[in-house]
């Protein structure tokens, strides 16, 4: 129960879709505006929180390491997302789905329960990532939120 692979880079954190895309994250009556921090998001993955996360969830992880080359072979890791939810203060994330039609040659590589299996644990090492980011990154102190206060 460990997998033995080199830690990826962080996901980019690209243009945001709606709050209520993400796992973890209710959708807020009224928008607070643009100003969600995503880019303070991306540099505390860049700063370790990705590498931090994804080293707990590697040591608990069901995942073998074909599956994680499968995964890295779609570009899922970058397709991971988060958000810094306002109303509620925490992050939300965003795991990737493997997607319904596969291309040759991977449409016979995995069955559907593996499949499942898969995203699964993507969605757990969202789930761990959200986790340390909140934990280790988002400095809480009474009613502030640190880095986020201004938001």
């Amino acid at each position: 129960m460990s997998l033995d692979v080199d830690i990826p880079e962080p996901p980019t954190l690209d243009s945001p879709p709606s709050p209520g895309d993400y796992d973890a994250v209710v959708e807020p009556d009224e928008r607070v505006g643009d100003s969600t921090p995503r880019e303070a998001l991306a540099t505390f993955l860049q700063e370790g929180a990705w590498e931090t996360g994804f080293d707990e969830w590697q040591d608990q992880t069901y995942m073998e390491v074909d599956e994680f080359q499968f995964v890295r072979e779609l570009g899922l890791i970058d397709a991971f997302d988060f958000y810094w939810n306002v109303a509620a203060e925490d992050v939300g994330y965003r795991a990737p789905a493997v997607p319904e039609d596969l291309p040759a040659p991977y449409d016979d590589r995995f069955d559907r329960g593996e499949i499942q299996g898969i995203e699964e644990e993507l969605n757990e090492l969202g789930r761990t990532v959200s986790d340390v980011l909140e934990t280790d990154y988002i400095h809480r102190s009474g009613e502030e939120f640190g880095f986020f206060s201004d938001y």
